[in-house]
């Protein structure tokens, strides 16, 4: 029985180091941070960032695996998910950034010239699934 929890923990472990690699690689490699500091002009608090997505990581990480709900306040999860939104939507926008996603696409289905209807069609699908998500599924 001690065997099978040390082997647990140890395959746990493992795996959790080589999505974590991969999660620093994928935000190395693709040069996301610096990209973010870039398009919002805060290239002197890069290293703010990096925190942020590492103390991000460690404590969802940590939550997760504890199974506790967080009985907050309503008028606080709004804050944190705008918040949370926000971040996300800038890493998001970031990453298409840089793999030039809406160039190629536009140039791929012959839309070069109305670059920000493609983009303010993903922008308002995000809002919109959202905020059926939030209204559909999130009971507060």
């Amino acid at each position: 029985m001690t065997g099978n929890l040390i082997l647990v923990a140890i395959i746990g472990f493992a795996g959790g180091l080589s999505v974590g690699a991969g999660f620093v690689a994928f935000l190395t490699v693709l040069g996301l941070l610096p990209r973010l500091t870039q398009l919002t002009k805060t290239t002197k608090m890069i290293h703010y960032y990096e925190w942020a997505v590492v103390f991000g990581v460690l404590a969802g990480g940590w939550l997760g695996l504890q199974g506790n709900v967080l009985h907050w306040n309503q008028y606080v999860l709004p804050i944190i998910g705008v918040a949370n939104g926000i971040f996300n939507g800038m890493l998001a926008a970031a990453l298409t950034e840089v793999l030039n996603v809406f160039p190629i696409l536009s140039k791929r289905i012959g839309i070069q010239d109305k670059m920000v209807y493609l983009i303010m069609a993903v922008v308002f699908g995000k809002v919109i699934g959202s905020l059926f998500q939030w209204i559909y599924f999130v009971n507060l």
